[in-house]
């Protein structure tokens, strides 16, 4: 299956970005989790805390995630434009743009 010279193909990073956010959740889940068992003994509380400590950490993950500027090639592919150079930040009508 070939692409056309204008579709977008993210790179394997981009692909991978998700999972690098779960599996970061997850290992602050079973550090937290860990240290509840320890302290508590009980398996059923300690797996209350931990899921919310993944659910916690993936939310903050995601939100930091969203909070990031986009580099070039992100605002290149948001204006529709083949290079990133191309993209003219007057065009979408920006403070001092003319539309």
């Amino acid at each position: 299956m070939s692409q056309s010279p204008g579709e977008f193909k993210p790179s394997r990073r981009d692909v991978l970005r998700p999972v690098e956010y779960v599996g970061g959740a997850a290992i602050a889940a079973v550090f937290t989790g860990v240290v509840v068992l320890f302290t508590t003994r009980d398996l059923t509380l300690t797996l209350i805390i931990a899921g919310i400590a993944f659910i916690a950490v993936l939310v903050v993950l995601a939100l930091l995630a969203m909070a990031m500027k986009p580099n070039a090639d992100e605002t290149a592919e948001i204006d529709g434009t083949d290079d990133p150079g191309d993209a003219d930040p007057g065009d979408r009508g920006g403070p001092g743009s003319a539309h």
